[in-house]
Order: C-alpha cells, then structure tokens, then sequence
C-alpha cells in the first residue's frame, strides 16, 4: 500500500512539474477587497496530509502534498462497497489573475476554478472557488473548521436546479488512519 501511494504520489509530481513547466506560475495578484490580505498558496499549509471521511456507505480520502515549487498537488479516491468509485488529480497553482484549483477528475479533463472568496467564519477559514462556465460543479467550498476537520462543498446548478453536495473530511495520520487534532 506504500509503495502504491508512493508511485501515485511520485507520478503527480512529474504531472504538476510538466504542467507548471507547460504555464510558467505568475506570482499571485493581490486579493479582491473582500478577501484576507493573503491569497497565495502559503493560506493553504493547513490542507497538507491526508483527510478521510464516510458518507453514505461511500469512503473517500483527499491527500495533499505540501506547497512546492509554487504548486500545490493532491489525489483523492472515493470507495463504495470496496471497489474505487471515482478518483481526481488536484492542483492549487498561482495564475496572472489568482490561485485557482484544478482538479482531473476520473475521465474527464482538468477544469480550473479561480479562488472568489476567502473569510472567517467563527474559528473556521471558508475558500470559495468558483467557474461559472462549468458544467456541475460551478464552486467549491474548502472549509477549514476546528479541531482536525474540513468540509469540501461541492454545489452548482444541474438543470436549473440547485445541488450542493458536502464531503466531511477527518485530517488523518496517512500511514495509521489515526485522527489528529489540528
């Protein structure tokens, strides 16, 4: 299982070093007015490690790696009944214009969704992307809450209708599964 997650984690790497290679990164512009004084990359050390969740008898885990090379690159995986349901390759990378999320998602080519919005809400730390052109989704919501949890939204328009979907992630030890606290 190591050397599995190694070898992914490995092909990542030369993927975000090929794309950033491909689109030199541009220092991140400074943030809309309603937007903390800091939106590059750096607001994002939070997200490093590993996050599992279970919802619906479906068990999903994000793992990021820590910034590097102005790129940050993740994978996730969701299960259902123990076989891989779905799974995306993430990128949060500066552009000319902002920080943009990009996942890949299983089948499907990259969409790019530029951050819109970062706020405290309480204790937590709230990132909103968004791209209107897409299909759904057409934003993303990071929540950054207390105490070891994140809360991925994932919500847009499917037919003139409103869908929000919402993965809650424990930030877990990602050898052990254990929970950590942070």
């Amino acid at each position: 299982m190591i050397d599995s997650t190694c070898n992914v984690l490995a092909w990542l790497l030369a993927v975000a070093a090929t794309t950033a290679s491909a689109q030199p990164a541009a220092p991140p512009s400074t943030p809309p007015a309603e937007t903390a004084a800091s939106t590059g990359l750096e607001a994002f050390a939070w997200l490093s490690g590993c996050w599992e969740g279970k919802v619906n008898q479906r068990d999903f885990r994000e793992e990021w790696l820590p910034l590097r090379g102005d790129v940050m690159v993740g994978a996730s995986q969701t299960v259902l009944q123990g076989k891989t349901q779905s799974y995306e390759f993430l990128r949060l990378e500066p552009r000319p214009d902002g920080v943009y999320y990009v996942p890949i998602p299983s089948g499907h080519k990259e969409t790019a969704f530029k951050l819109a919005g970062r706020k405290l809400e309480g204790d937590d730390e709230i990132f909103t992307f968004e791209n209107t052109t897409a299909e759904f989704p057409q934003r993303i919501l990071y929540r950054h809450a207390s105490k070891g949890w994140l809360y991925a939204h994932v919500g847009g328009q499917i037919n003139g209708e409103t869908k929000e979907v919402i993965y809650p992630f424990q930030h877990v030890d990602c050898q052990s599964g254990e929970f950590l606290h942070k």
